[in-house]
């Protein structure tokens, strides 16, 4: 068994990977998973090569019997959960009276409804984690557009307010299991997601993937007794 473990979904780059790379270098085991088998296996042995105890499961969010497999997988090979987080997630833009099902149920599933289950297969495990050291942590991936709903991005914005609104209420019922629970609620951040964004904003004015991770590593070093419902990430002269 390991001393401390991490999962993460959306791990085979940007901010999961970043995550991951952090959390191992300061000695949990991790398990990464993404959709893309070869992406996550490229990032895997990039993480093993550095030392880090890694393990990695494709996995599809929006489907329930691959994210039960693996958190199955991730139990059988590390024995314990410490850190759950909960990255993955897709942004597709549509105007309002334009939305199509297909793209409004990959978001839905992906970025909450995966998020939803994830919770509820790792729960028992972080909070065998919970009891022991009173430090088990939930980090979940929301944005800046679930504290103010984005034009064009109207579905996102939702799902990423309803990661908000779940994080709270699962902190709710998790409060004497010794588990925090974040959203974490970025703006832009420099990965493959934000191309879209690059003739407005600049990669240099975005945030980094390292700025999240190290708020995970911020959470994971505060006492028990701080729980810490969200950090916000912002930009200059970007507001709520």
């Amino acid at each position: 068994m390991a001393k401390r473990a991490a999962l993460i979904t959306g791990g085979s780059g940007g901010i999961g990977l970043a995550i991951a790379r952090a959390l191992g270098e300061d000695g949990y085991a991790v398990t990464i998973s993404a959709r893309r088998p070869e992406k996550l296996e490229a990032a895997a042995e990039g993480l093993r090569a550095d030392g880090i105890d890694i393990h990695f499961v494709p996995a599809l969010m929006g489907e329930e019997g691959q994210i039960v497999e693996l958190v199955r997988s991730h139990r059988e090979r590390f024995g314990r959960l410490d850190v759950l987080v909960n990255n993955a997630g897709v942004g597709i833009g549509e105007a309002m009276d334009q939305i199509t099902v297909k793209k409004l149920d990959i978001q839905l599933g992906a970025n909450l409804r995966g998020l939803i289950v994830a919770t509820r297969e790792a729960l028992p495990m972080l909070r065998e984690a919970g009891a022991e050291h009173r430090k088990a942590l939930i980090a979940n991936m929301a944005s800046i557009a679930g504290k103010k709903g984005q034009g064009w991005l109207s579905v996102y914005s939702a799902t990423k307010a309803g990661v908000v609104g779940f994080s709270q209420a699962t902190q709710k019922e998790c409060e004497n299991d010794g588990i925090q629970v974040t959203a974490l609620c970025p703006g832009f951040v420099d990965t493959d997601m934000t191309e879209f964004i690059r003739e407005h904003v600049s990669q240099e004015d975005m945030l980094r993937p390292e700025d999240i991770s190290e708020a995970v590593r911020y959470l994971l070093r505060t006492s028990p007794a701080c729980l810490i419902p969200e950090i916000v990430f912002t930009r200059p002269g970007e507001t709520l």
